[in-house]
């Protein structure tokens, strides 16, 4: 499911979104209406736009993106 499908499927809904990484997607959580990303695209995603070697890419997703929380429609990150 992408990211425009969960958003045509529940237009009322306002999600929470991790800038750049809407091909990351995977589904939404439907008791809180919450994005499900996935990490690994998520890291690809920055190997290939901000041309980072893996390690570096984890990194900065610990500690700028999975780690944080931003009220309780804070994404949830997944391992596929």
């Amino acid at each position: 499911m992408t990211l425009e499908e969960i958003i045509e499927m529940f237009p009322e809904e306002e999600f929470l979104k991790a800038d750049g990484f809407d091909s990351a997607v995977v589904g939404v959580e439907p008791n809180d209406m919450r994005l499900v990303y996935n990490r690994d695209k998520m890291i690809g995603i920055l190997m290939f736009e901000q041309e980072l070697i893996e390690i570096d890419a984890i990194e900065y997703l610990e500690q700028n993106t999975w780690n944080a929380y931003f009220g309780e429609k804070t994404p949830i990150y997944i391992e596929i």
